[in-house]
Order: structure tokens, then C-alpha cells, then sequence
């Protein structure tokens, strides 16, 4: 199949740069994918797609490898659409949608991004590979890099949660713990790319990571019938979601396969322990100042410098969205209310769009009949220290209490 990549473009200036070679950024900043829209027209449409196979790569006309034998992947894509009648109900929203990304094959939304960025990786003839990450990412890098035969490198801070220790370590990655924040880890992998010559794939240091998580909204437009929700609740670290959902619903109406010019209102949530994106869009500032102490249960919200600060801050501001920064310590009690309602099991960092969801659906920020999604990207599963259970026990099997069983009520 052709490739339709035409150049790629400085975020920050416009400079166009060669698509074909390994590039990082620009001027300190990161660099978008630029496509042929034209040609991808003639040669592909919502008809078209419907009849493929579900999954990420269903959309390879709007992804960037150019070598169908360097794609490497693990079945990704195609997450579950969610409708939520009971968390709707205690939101005040009667119109109110999960997109599951918890479902993917690492249990988060970067395999969306780690697929396309390996496949990239393979295509040029990358052989090791290095991230810096809060957790999520090092995980996803290590699976997609094993799966390619590629050496990674992986860097996490200590307090990292284990599960995601455990998974990078576990596919094979060398992990290394750091005392510090990711911010700190990046300096590393950023010093360690002339000695060790790894790539550095943190986040938007590259411009393809970006290309896998904009199948994000061409898969939620396809699922919505090609007519967007009113409003997105997403929650926002390092921003790479956000940021690739906004452009491919750019591209996707220049296509001319949206039902409507309306596009939605992207709502970025971060956490009062680290919110720098919210006090940027407060003060009308287009980058972020760095946040000092960042210190949250949500780890992949603690980034307190993203590079690609006002690629968020403007599609916020082009949607008519809104940054909001919800309270820390309400965090786990939303995991629960979210998980007892529906089912889904929310990680922390998208809890915090529930707690953002109740907020402006009271204010009428959000009327009741607005279609609105909030994006779950990792699975609850990989915070087991967030739910310290007490669990009732029965000591012998043979001989129960049946009125103490009656009596337990809901663990934990």
C-alpha cells in the first residue's frame, strides 16, 4: 500500500523537514506528520474501511510507515465504545460514553502510540531503542520493542507503580529506577543518546508516537458514525492523546467524511497535584510554566513540563474547550464510584474526568443531553496499592456462617 506522508512540519515555526530519515525536534519542539489529504481521498473511504479488518492499522492510509513488513503489532485498536447510564445518571449527564482503552494488549492507550513509533523505529533500521516514562509507556515500549527484536532501555522513577516495573522488566527491557520525576528521567535518556545511540522515544521528542494515538478519534468517529461527541473529558500528562485526537479530526474534515463541521469541545483534566496546563490556560498563556512538587496517586498526570505544552493549550483553546484541575485526594474514590457503576475499571488519571464531568455538568458547562465521552486509558488493575482490601474470611469451607456472611458487606 502507497504511503501519503509528504513532509513532516516544525509545531512550533512551520519548518518543514524530510520524512524520510529519523528526526526528533525542531528548535526544542515537536514536529507534526503532513500528509497528502488529496491522494488519501482518492484512494480510500469511510466505505472502504468499514469492510477491513478491525484494529489501528485498518487506517494505514493515514499512518506514516511506508514498508507494510515493518509494522509490528499486537492486535491493537478497536477498543469498546461504552454507553454509562448509571455514572451518567450521578453526573447529571444522560448522554454519557466510556471509550475503554484500558482493553488494549498492554492494558493502556500507549500501545496506540508504542506500535506505530516501533514500526517507525523498524522501518529505519533502528535496533535500540530508550523512553522515559511514569509508568504506562516504558511498559508498552518494552512489549512493541520485544516483539520487533529491539533493545530498550527504560527509565521510571522509583516510585513508580510495581506493575509497571514488573512489565517492562518482564519483556525484557533493561529498567532502570531514578530518583526524581520523569522530567529527570528524560535528561537521562536525552545525555545517554550519543554514548549508548539509542532513539529516544519520550513523549512527542519524536513526531510518530503522536500518528498511533490519533487512531483515538478516527476510531471514535468511526464508531459514533462519523459524528462527534459534543464534548471529550481527557485526562492530560504529557498531552500526545489530545494532541493527536484534535489533528486527526483536522484531517478528517478536510477528507470531508465528518457528518458535521462541529467538532468537539476537548476538555484537558489534570490533578491539583500537577497541573500546569491548567494554570497556563488559566492565565491565557500559551506554554506552561514548570509545576514544582508534583505529587500525585495518578502517575501518568505527573508531568511537570510537557514539551508539547502549546500544542495542548491550542487545541483546548480551538475547540472551545477547557483545562481543569481536579482535588487529589478525591482521586481513588472516583476510581470506585466509576468501577461500581459501570463496570470499567478506571485508572487513576481518568478518574479525574469523572470528578471534572460532575463539575461542569453542575455548572452547565455541560448540558444533560450532550453527548460526552470520557476516555479511560489504563486499566485499574495496575493500581493494586491504591485499594488496601480487608477481606472477611472463613475459616473452615466446611462449616459456614451464613449470617456473617450476610453481614460482611462489600469488602475493601
Amino acid at each position: 500500500m502507497p504511503c501519503f506522508v509528504t513532509h513532516l512540519q516544525s509545531a512550533i515555526d512551520g519548518t518543514y523537514l524530510d520524512a524520510s530519515v529519523p528526526q526528533t525536534v525542531h528548535a526544542g519542539r515537536p514536529l507534526w506528520v503532513r500528509y497528502d489529504l488529496e491522494a488519501v481521498r482518492r484512494s480510500v473511504s469511510p466505505e472502504i474501511l468499514s469492510r477491513r479488518e478491525p484494529g489501528l492499522w485498518r487506517y494505514r492510509e493515514l499512518l506514516p510507515i511506508a514498508d507494510d513488513g515493518s509494522i509490528v503489532t499486537l492486535g491493537e485498536g478497536r477498543t469498546p465504545l461504552l454507553r454509562c447510564p448509571r455514572l451518567g445518571d450521578a453526573l447529571g449527564l444522560r448522554n454519557l460514553w466510556v471509550k475503554d482503552e484500558s482493553q488494549l494488549p498492554t492494558g493502556s492507550f500507549k500501545s496506540r502510540g508504542q506500535s506505530v513509533a516501533i514500526s517507525m523505529c523498524r522501518q529505519f533500521g533502528i535496533g535500540r531503542v530508550a523512553i522515559p516514562t511514569a509508568g504506562n509507556a516504558g511498559g508498552a515500549m518494552a512489549a512493541y520493542a520485544a516483539r520487533a527484536g529491539m533493545e530498550a532501555y527504560v527509565f521510571m522513577p522509583r516510585d513508580t507503580p510495581i506493575i509497571n516495573q514488573f512489565e517492562a522488566g518482564v519483556a525484557g527491557a533493561k529498567v532502570f529506577l531514578v530518583d526524581g520525576l520523569i522530567t529527570d528521567c528524560g535528561r537521562i535518556v536525552a545525555a545517554g543518546r550519543e554514548p549508548m545511540g539509542w532513539f529516544d522515544l519520550s513523549t512527542l521528542k519524536e513526531p510518530h508516537r503522536v500518528e498511533g494515538k490519533k487512531t483515538m478519534g478516527l476510531e471514535l468517529a468511526e464508531q459514533c458514525d462519523w459524528d462527534l461527541p459534543d464534548v471529550i473529558l481527557y485526562p492530560t500528562g504529557g498531552g500526545t492523546g489530545l494532541i493527536g485526537m484534535w489533528k486527526a479530526f483536522a484531517e478528517l474534515r478536510t477528507l470531508g467524511w465528518l457528518r458535521s463541521d462541529k467538532l468537539p469541545r476537548m476538555v484537558a483534566v489534570q490533578s491539583s497535584g500537577c497541573c500546569p496546563i491548567v494554570r497556563a490556560f488559566e492565565k491565557g498563556s500559551r506554554f506552561a510554566e514548570p509545576f514544582e512538587g508534583a505529587r500525585t496517586v495518578a502517575s501518568g498526570l505527573r508531568v511537570p513540563a510537557a514539551v508539547g505544552d502549546f500544542m495542548i493549550l491550542d487545541a483546548i483553546r480551538e475547540s472551545g474547550g477547557v483545562a481543569m484541575a481536579v482535588q487529589e485526594d478525591c482521586i481513588v474514590d472516583w476510581m470506585r464510584e466509576g468501577v461500581a457503576a459501570e463496570g470499567i475499571g478506571f485508572c487513576p488519571e481518568s478518574a479525574t474526568c469523572i470528578g471534572t464531568a460532575r463539575q461542569l455538568a453542575a455548572s452547565g458547562w455541560i448540558a444533560a443531553d450532550e453527548k460526552v465521552v470520557i476516555f479511560n486509558c489504563g486499566a485499574a488493575q495496575k493500581y493494586p496499592h491504591l485499594f488496601p482490601l480487608n477481606l472477611p474470611e472463613i475459616a473452615n469451607a466446611n462449616s459456614v456462617d451464613w449470617e456473617r456472611v450476610q453481614g460482611a458487606g462489600r469488602a475493601g
